[in-house]
């Protein structure tokens, strides 16, 4: 579904906002770029701002025009800070469109389009789109740098995809977040009673107390990372204990 959604840039000066604009994009599981006319591509300066996305940069297409960009897509949203007075449909909120694209682009390939840094898309190119996006901002100064809109507009729409039941989206944590499985949860009780018996905390054979811990620990959901601390400490415990 992700590959099915296009970024459109129409007309770059900056080659520099190529890059962090391949780069918001790849941060967010887009990898289809689309350029439109850019001032100068390529160019090292949008590879040294890609900064790990280059791959995006190298496998950006370059077009002529924004209809030859779009023409296979069956929605095309325009990026605009301004309001036209083309009566398109309008998204108010940046989570409103990508809920809507995400859709679509289940079946079919869509465009976010973004236009030029210094004054947007032309009345002309808007009316290649089927819908406009503004996002809103302080009303002093709502101007966002090119690769802030894609940042915003991609993450919108990557918390959309995720959120679709059936996206299989998984966050990727470290080894050390991880939950433990129940066998090490299993050597960790075993562990623990170990050391509370041979320090004589557990006198009593028929003591509710490991259970009241058992029970404890298993409403805290310690991390493998805080278990191997938890049998540190006890390991460090048992070695000061008297030999049985």
């Amino acid at each position: 579904m992700l590959s099915n959604i296009r970024v459109v840039l129409v007309q770059t000066f900056h080659p520099g906002n190529i890059g962090a604009s391949a780069r918001a994009m790849k941060t967010m599981g887009l990898s289809d770029l689309v350029l439109v006319r850019p001032r100068a591509f390529p160019d090292p300066e949008a590879t040294r701002l890609a900064a790990g996305a280059e791959d995006l940069v190298e496998g950006a297409r370059v077009v002529d025009s924004l209809a030859e960009a779009v023409s296979d897509c069956v929605q095309v949203v325009g990026a605009s800070a301004r309001l036209r007075s083309l009566p398109l449909p309008h998204f108010d909120e940046p989570d409103e469109m990508a809920r809507d694209v995400v859709e679509h682009a289940a079946h079919d390939p869509v465009a976010l389009v973004f236009g030029r840094e210094r004054f947007g898309l032309t009345n002309d190119e808007i009316g290649l789109c089927t819908h406009q996006v503004s996002i809103p901002a302080n009303p002093d100064y709502g101007i966002l740098n090119l690769s802030q809109a894609v940042q915003v507009l991609a993450y919108e729409t990557f918390k959309a995809w995720r959120r679709r039941p059936g996206s299989g989206y998984r966050p990727t944590l470290p080894a050390e977040e991880r939950q433990p499985s129940s066998e090490q949860v299993g050597h960790f009780h075993d562990h623990l009673g170990r050391v509370m018996q041979r320090s004589g905390f557990i006198t009593q054979p028929h003591a509710r107390t490991e259970a009241h811990l058992h029970a404890l620990f298993a409403r805290a959901q310690p991390s493998r990372r805080e278990l191997s601390l938890l049998r540190g400490l006890l390991a460090s415990l048992e070695g000061h204990l008297p030999e049985e």
